[in-house]
């Protein structure tokens, strides 16, 4: 079966600013703050679409979430007109706005965990929203993911949405960040790796002790029997807990895959050796493991560079990957060095292109953060109706749309600015309208 995998990047929103409310985010809690501009992150992000798409990948675009969060706002007993709780929550705890304030979803590798439609036993391409207990900024995700989810992958003949897991750290799921997915050919049955910091219902057994586990094993197994996934073509894999006390919050910042190959750091799994042995029988004939060594590049090296929070794809017309890394691992000597030794050799990975994303960097998500991997084929693609696609027509109005709706610089204080809400509710309103989603927004909707 012909397929394509298209990595749909999630448009940066209006709010985005330096709340650190990420516990166990080294890049996110140092830049505490700051100062951020909106208005360069989103079109930083528009510019790595539009260079993939030129490059002859397929690129999606996922719209931001609404920000803030009123429903939160009202839950946690704040009342009034918008201004009003708004400055009522600056008042009781500045942290407490940034979470409803908060542009997280931006970061679309924990939207969701896909499965194609040949990895399934119905024949359909599953999504499940991931939960994100673990951090309340982004616990509050989730409906909106299923709303926007909804409404792009709306043919139920070939899409299945799943509701999130249930709303507990028991069942922490954080999405594809901590889910890659093998194959030799994207139309091929793959083999679904899930990679979990922890088992909830074994509490002997080994775990982090500084930072949290974002993801449970438990999580893992019930998304994998959601999607009706085979036993023989899923693997679950513990991260190792060393390196999430060292800041590898996610999988993702210390492995990426693609096709047959996965580039990991030597200490990212626990049982490695077991993982691998694992994936190769599953996998069968093709399995390519990259293997960095710690004495080329320090874990501290690899979460500070963002070396492996970059994607890692098939480009058309080329036998060897490319990887799309930030500029941050091109400033980091042991990272760059390693990386060049990387493409002048024969391996799969022959090329790495550098992309300015810092202030998505700055706030603790990389490229690959950015990103969702979904598998469709021609069909499923032709089913999807929203204007989701990256063509230069949707470039330049997206481009367009941010440059005339966000600002240049927002400092922690000017969350509490009404103005600013009632800016971001009229900006995301159009938006709906340019990229044909219909009305996907708890504002729009009542």
């Amino acid at each position: 079966m012909t397929a394509m995998e298209v990595n749909f990047d999630g448009l940066v929103g209006p709010t985005h600013n330096y709340a650190g409310l990420s516990h166990g985010n080294v890049a996110s809690q140092s830049n505490l703050g700051g100062i951020s501009n909106p208005r360069e992150a989103a079109l930083q992000g528009l510019e790595k679409m539009r260079a993939l798409s030129a490059s002859g990948m397929v690129q999606g675009v996922l719209p931001p979430h609404a920000r803030p969060h009123v429903e939160t706002l009202k839950q946690l007993g704040f009342h009034g007109s918008l201004d009003q709780m708004l400055e009522s929550a600056f008042a009781a705890a500045p942290p407490l706005l940034g979470t409803v304030m908060s542009a997280s979803p931006m970061w679309t590798a924990n939207a969701a965990t896909v499965s194609p439609s040949t990895d399934t036993r119905d024949g359909r391409v599953h999504f499940t929203p991931a939960n994100l207990v673990a951090m309340p900024h982004r616990s509050i995700e989730a409906p909106q993911t299923k709303r926007t989810l909804d409404a792009i992958f709306s043919d139920e003949g070939r899409f299945a949405v799943h509701a999130p897991l249930p709303h507990h750290t028991h069942f922490g799921d954080e999405g594809a960040a901590n889910h890659t997915r093998l194959c030799n050919d994207y139309g091929d049955k793959g083999v679904e790796i899930f990679v979990y910091g922890q088992e909830a219902y074994s509490p002997t057994a080994p775990r982090p002790s500084r930072y949290p586990a974002r993801q449970t094993l438990e999580a893992s197994e019930a998304v994998a029997r959601l999607h009706g996934l085979e036993p023989d073509n899923t693997v679950f894999v513990q991260q190792n807990p060393d390196v999430i006390d060292a800041g590898v919050f996610h999988n993702d910042v210390i492995a990426v895959g693609n096709g047959s190959v996965l580039f990991f750091h030597e200490d990212a799994f626990l049982n490695k050796e077991a993982a691998l042995r694992e994936i190769s029988e599953k996998f069968g004939a093709g399995f390519a493991p990259v293997e960095l060594p710690r004495e080329m590049v320090s874990v501290s090296e690899a979460v500070s560079s963002y070396l492996f929070n970059s994607q890692l794809l098939s480009m058309p017309g080329s036998t060897r990957m490319t990887l799309i890394a930030p500029m941050e691992a091109h400033d980091t000597p042991a990272v760059k060095h390693y990386l060049d030794d990387l493409t002048a050799s024969q391996g799969p990975i022959g090329e790495v292109r550098y992309f300015d994303l810092k202030q998505s960097m700055r706030n603790g998500g990389g490229p690959a953060c950015l990103r969702l991997r979904v598998v469709l084929t021609d069909a499923e693609r032709a089913a999807i109706k929203a204007r989701v696609f990256m063509d230069d027509g949707l470039y330049e109005d997206l481009k367009s749309w941010v440059q005339k709706n966000y600002r240049d610089a927002l400092a922690p204080e000017d969350l509490k600015d009404p103005q600013l809400a009632e800016e971001s509710f009229s900006a995301l309103d159009e938006l709906t309208g340019i990229m044909q989603l219909g009305s996907i927004y708890p504002f729009q909707l009542t």
